[in-house]
């Protein structure tokens, strides 16, 4: 018979052969039911208890979204620098001028222009931003360089696509 010690309670452990015909089966985990008596103590390192008991009393942290490798389509923020209705004749190629000359003078931009109708709408929409508080920012940054543009500059809230 060897003997195994667990959580404070030694149990007699049998190894089981094809040939022995008198094992016998012990399930520890009646043992220690039935020699603690239902009072279990569970002894955690003060240092691990203190982390455990931090981040229970500590408010959740706005961490904003998890973002993988590859490509990430999730909720976030994008500037939008044309928006109008009027004139539709000259709509879709006002709206794509305005992305061409920030993506010009802005190549970080560059494949992140995007321009679309929904009727009787044109929009153009710059970036990608997975926080509102970059998306500020690069719209303090725009309409710094481009005054003309900056009453219909602002930050929206738009479906996004982050390749990391």
């Amino acid at each position: 018979m060897i003997l195994a010690a667990t959580g404070g309670f030694t149990l007699p452990v049998v190894a089981q052969s094809e040939n022995s015909a008198n094992t016998v089966k012990i399930n520890p985990v009646e043992v220690i039911e039935t020699e603690s008596a239902g009072n279990i103590t569970i002894n955690i390192p003060g240092n691990i208890l203190e982390l455990i008991i931090s981040d229970q009393d500590s408010p959740k942290k706005a961490a904003g979204p998890v973002i993988k490798p590859g490509i990430n389509k999730l909720t976030g923020y994008r500037i939008q620098v044309f928006s109008d209705g009027r004139g539709q004749h000259s709509l879709e190629s006002r709206a794509k001028a305005r992305g061409s000359v920030i993506a010009s003078r802005f190549p970080k931009y560059r494949g992140q222009v995007y321009t679309y109708s929904a009727a009787p709408n044109w929009y153009t929409r710059i970036g990608n931003f997975a926080k509102v508080e970059e998306a500020t920012a690069a719209l303090t940054e725009l309409k710094r360089a481009f005054p003309q543009f900056a009453s219909e500059m602002r930050v929206v809230k738009s479906p996004i696509v982050i390749i990391k």
